[in-house]
């Protein structure tokens, strides 16, 4: 892997969708940097500090979110003359998001008291009252035809489907929860999935057109539904809830196939690979080495040597560190709260935030954990490979770890005191963003051998 310099930020950083650009909030500007040659294209100034960003589908245009202002603004990377302001007044503005044509922005006040689509070709304006959420609650079909709201009203919620052309609302219909978390349209279009707060263990599959296909319910009198996610062949539908397991359901009879616990100790018959973070001191003897004492740093200790990490095969039984969830407090720490399907749909990833250190690699082929990643700490983020069977994750350290069906691997950033606390890839998985707290850096990965022969020992 190779490694860019550090740059400085201060809020939010992504990839353009065409994988051209990389978009860096610092403060008030808006810096836009060209992948390959990272040399800076476009420079904004936004009237206050950015809280966030967010590409349109083209790549053409960009909105900035100044949410202690509050008001959004848009930027042209064609026409950089072109501005665009958003202010909802008294209302505020909470969220903005774009809409799948590139033309439109939606954003929702404060209070949710409603939603707006603004048009950036008329200026015209679509309101939607009473919206469930602010950052959540609003999902598009992969064709970008029709857009789904949650709304409540009454004390009830509701489903209000909109066309993407013209913004009317299609239909409504009521849904059978007692707070709607969330809603996410499958991949093929064909279902809506909804689910209920995590004080009530709720998700069921709507028609577009309203239909109830199916309910289900776990478990009752315990806290529910953390995690909901589609696997992108769209065949699976995975839900993380806080008793620490993982469920599957079929999209056929959408009845359940399959059930992951996550268990604090790992013993056979298991068949999974568990590899865990050791620390590997790189003993460096320059006893033979003519230098001059000026040359050697004051807090070098020979006799310690550097650090480095690597991954270590653990034979089971194996005890996975454990955090018990404090009573007294709200949200707390347990069941899946981090939950990823590789592109193939093959594999999917889940952290139990009671064991944030572990990383459960499960195989939706065989129905069993496939690999156990135990960290020295909580793991911050974890990605797949847009492109293939590959899955990163940091956990603040200077290290970046990488597993493949063939074995997993560490790999140490070059850049001094740059500790990664998250990390994005860009759509054709040719370049990785990381983060760390004021500063980002890119990171070239080359693809993947047909046969890849990475062990732990790499």
């Amino acid at each position: 892997m190779e490694f860019t310099e550090a740059y400085k930020q201060t809020g939010p950083c992504c990839f353009s969708p065409n994988s051209r650009y990389v978009a860096v909030a610092n403060d008030y500007r808006l810096v836009i940097r060209d992948t390959f040659s990272f040399q800076v294209v476009q420079l904004f100034s936004c009237l206050d500090k950015i809280s966030y960003i967010e590409w349109a589908l083209d790549s053409e245009y960009i909105l900035c979110g100044l949410y202690k202002k509050p008001m959004i603004q848009a930027w042209s990377l064609t026409q950089p003359e072109w501005t665009c302001k958003i202010d909802e007044g008294p209302a505020g503005v909470s969220y903005a998001r774009w809409s799948p044509d590139s033309r439109h922005i939606l954003t929702t006040s404060e209070f949710q008291l409603r939603l707006t689509v603004w048009s950036l070709l008329n200026t015209a304006c679509v309101h939607v009252q009473w919206p469930k959420h602010g950052s959540k609650g609003v999902s598009f079909d992969k064709d970008g035809k029709f857009a789904a709201i949650c709304t409540r009203r009454d004390c009830k919620d509701y489903v209000n489907l909109l066309s993407c052309q013209s913004w009317e609302i299609m239909g409504s219909f009521a849904v059978d929860t007692l707070d709607l978390a969330d809603l996410e349209w499958s991949p093929d279009d064909s279902s809506i999935v909804v689910w209920d707060s995590p004080l009530e263990y709720k998700v069921l599959i709507y028609s577009p057109d309203g239909r109830c296909l199916f309910k289900y319910q776990a478990y009752e009198c315990g806290l529910g539904v953390k995690t909901v996610s589609w696997s992108p062949c769209g065949q699976f539908l995975a839900i993380g809830s806080y008793d620490q397991m993982l469920r599957v359901l079929n999209h056929l009879t959408w009845k359940t196939f399959a059930e992951f616990l996550h268990l604090s100790t790992v013993r056979a018959p298991c068949c999974a690979a568990i590899f865990k973070e050791v620390d590997e001191p790189l003993q460096l003897d320059m006893s033979e080495l003519s230098l001059d004492d000026n040359f050697m740093p004051s807090n070098y200790d020979a006799s310690e040597g550097y650090i480095s990490v690597r991954y270590e095969v653990m034979d089971l039984p194996v005890a996975l560190p454990f955090q018990k969830p404090l009573v007294d407090k709200p949200n707390p720490k347990q069941g899946v709260g981090l939950l990823a399907w590789s592109k193939d749909s093959q594999y999917i990833c889940t952290r139990n935030d009671s064991m944030p250190t572990a990383l459960w690699i499960w195989d939706m082929q065989r129905l069993e954990v496939a690999a156990i990643l135990v960290q020295k700490e909580p793991i911050r983020a974890a990605v797949w490979d847009p492109t293939c069977t590959r899955l990163l994750l940091c956990t603040g350290s200077s290290h970046l770890y990488m597993w493949t069906p063939s074995g997993a691997f560490c790999v140490c950033s070059p850049l001094p005191g740059f500790s990664i606390t998250d990390l994005k890839w860009n759509i054709d998985g040719s370049c990785l963003l990381l983060k760390d707290k004021d500063a980002f850096c890119c990171a070239t990965v080359p693809p993947l051998p047909e046969s890849s022969d990475y062990s732990s020992d790499d």
